[in-house]
């Protein structure tokens, strides 16, 4: 039994220091930070491994301009959100340290947080980002915004007969040509609470009676049935995959029915990242200008001040993660009994 606790003990004086040092790495903010990070990242071996609920073809474009910069290799593995935060906390739970970076929605990484297993970060590149996107805590930093946008097909909708407000959805014209997504009750959470909660709840409850609802899995396949013509008009898409759609010369455009429901994505260092120096180089890169613009550039709202894009001048009322952890069963709840339980 002694040599047994000893052997305990030992392992955990070991383990202090690298803890310690992760930390000291983390927070450092010296002028020599950049030169210590790709030093330490050499060391290192010049890899990292990051789960990310991000599609692949918007992070392979990431990767890719970030390995030409750093010569760092990125290891990647993709899930829904949810299936990231099951990995990260198994991994913790079995002791495993596999994950460098975790990159995903907003609520999830406030979980995390509260699981205790990432790493508070500070970074010269706080600085100019937009408030919201920095946490009191510092364990998650928003990279980009995800804004609920409404999108129709050209070919089915006129841009005369678009709805100013959620109300005019009670048209008769919008009967049976509505879809929205599955699981988007923080969008919900964030429109009730604009428009007053028993009006807002009354509302959507009479549009489902009235003109019905479609509902589907996933906002990807939301926007692509916008584009094939399947669901006239989509409730909550993303504003990204909208605007990469039209791009490619889809028959489909994207407005905002006030007030717009944004949810900020971004990226934390787990806690006992096995490659903390690359993981740093990276999580820096995601909110540097460079890292920034390719988000730009692919129909993302950035979180830097400077490029708030085609939606800075949209007031917008960004979910507050936090509290819709605090508030998700309630919040759920509503979700499936407006949307959900009347297709039963």
């Amino acid at each position: 039994m002694r040599s047994l606790c000893a052997l305990l003990c030992a392992a955990l004086i070991a383990l202090a220091p690298a803890a310690d040092e992760l930390s000291s790495i983390a927070l450092y903010q010296g002028p020599d930070r950049a030169q210590r990070l790709a030093e330490g990242a050499r060391r290192e071996g010049a890899t990292l491994t990051l789960y990310t609920s991000l599609t692949l073809e918007d992070m392979a474009a990431l990767n890719a301009a970030f390995e030409a910069r750093h010569g760092v290799k990125v290891n990647l593995w993709r899930a829904a959100s949810d299936k990231v935060v099951q990995r990260v906390l198994a991994e913790a739970k079995a002791g495993r340290h596999d994950v460098d970076i975790i990159e995903t929605n907003a609520p999830p990484l406030e979980s995390l947080h509260r699981e205790g297993v990432l790493q508070q970060v500070r970074s010269p590149e706080h600085a100019a980002l937009i408030p919201t996107a920095l946490p009191a805590h510092g364990e998650w930093v928003g990279s980009r915004l995800n804004v609920f946008v409404q999108a129709y097909n050209t070919r089915l909708v006129q841009r005369s007969e678009l709805p100013k407000s959620y109300a005019e959805l009670l048209h008769p014209r919008w009967k049976g040509r509505l879809g929205i997504e599955a699981g988007d009750d923080d969008w919900l959470a964030g429109v009730v609470t604009a428009l007053g909660e028993a009006q807002g709840l009354r509302l959507f409850r009479e549009l489902v009676a009235t003109n019905g609802v479609s509902v589907r899995r996933g906002h990807t396949l939301l926007t692509n049935l916008v584009a094939s013509g399947e669901v006239p008009l989509a409730l909550t898409v993303y504003n990204f995959t909208a605007e990469q759609l039209k791009r490619k010369g889809a028959p489909l455009d994207w407005f905002v029915i006030p007030p717009a429901i944004a949810r900020a994505n971004g990226l934390a260092l787990a806690r006992g990242a096995p490659h903390p120096h690359a993981a740093l180089l990276y999580y820096d890169f995601m909110i540097s200008e460079e890292g920034q613009r390719i988000l730009e550039e692919r129909g993302f709202l950035p979180a830097r001040r400077s490029l708030q894009g085609a939606l800075a001048g949209q007031p917008l009322r960004l979910v507050d993660p936090a509290l819709m952890l605090d508030q998700s069963e309630k919040w759920t709840r509503l979700y499936e009994s407006i949307f959900l339980s009347p297709r039963r």
